[in-house]
């Protein structure tokens, strides 16, 4: 299993009249989460792009337990519960108030696609090679 945690101050225009999160922006968090998590592997998407591969959303579920509010900071906490397979990732996210109460749930769902022609391939060697080590620790 791999996971990151990313943290996220939240400012005045990501919340609604009453202070609190706008539902959409929690899939800006997961996407935060995501290319830190990434980042961390020592990749970046721009170095993805690079390699000629795109990764589209094609699937996202949400569930919203508590609210956040203005001026809280939030941890985007982003796992990789299996070794991705083919062409499919799937990042699981856990968001976490200052307290450590959870506040939001969501599961993203993204395919590796050949840019040029837009076709699902299997995720880049390299970025697998640094993804293996960390699920063999959990298998042992």
């Amino acid at each position: 299993m791999y996971t990151t945690s990313t943290q996220i101050r939240i400012h005045y225009a990501l919340t609604d009249q009453m202070g609190v999160v706008y539902h959409g922006h929690y899939a800006q968090f997961y996407e935060i989460g995501r290319a830190e998590a990434i980042r961390e592997l020592g990749y970046s998407y721009k170095d993805i792009e690079a390699m000629g591969i795109i990764m589209p959303v094609v699937d996202i579920h949400s569930r919203f337990l508590r609210p956040a509010k203005y001026d809280d900071l939030i941890t985007v906490k982003t796992t990789l519960r299996e070794l991705p397979v083919h062409h499919k990732i799937v990042f699981h996210s856990e968001i976490y108030s200052e307290d450590g109460a959870l506040l939001n749930t969501g599961d993203v769902t993204l395919y590796f696609m050949e840019a040029k022609h837009m076709k699902r391939c299997e995720m880049p060697a390299a970025l697998k090679d640094k993804l293996v080590a960390y699920f063999k620790e959990t298998e042992e």
